[in-house]
């Protein structure tokens, strides 16, 4: 299982994930760029970063909080809030 311990962790995997699949640097992705936007993120992407988010921490993101991943902060915030649930 991924290594949740610091919240640095969870960002670093996060915008990893997110450069990877919009075949980008990381250090290109700053936290509040609006993924779509800003990083022309389209929906086949945005549903790509999720499934990764999934698969890496072994989460399930509920529907109803899709809508509000829409850059670096709210996506790390909403998948560390996750994680703390299934402690």
């Amino acid at each position: 299982m991924a290594d949740v311990s610091t919240n640095r962790n969870v960002e670093d995997d996060v915008r990893a994930l997110v450069a990877e699949i919009l075949e980008t640097d990381p250090k290109q992705i700053s936290a509040d760029a609006h993924f779509v936007k800003d990083l022309g993120m389209d929906s086949m992407m945005a549903l790509e970063i999720l499934a990764s988010i999934e698969k890496k921490y072994r989460i399930v993101i509920p529907e109803e909080a899709l809508p509000q991943f829409t850059n670096l902060n709210k996506t790390v915030s909403i998948v560390k809030d996750i994680l703390q649930k299934k402690k």
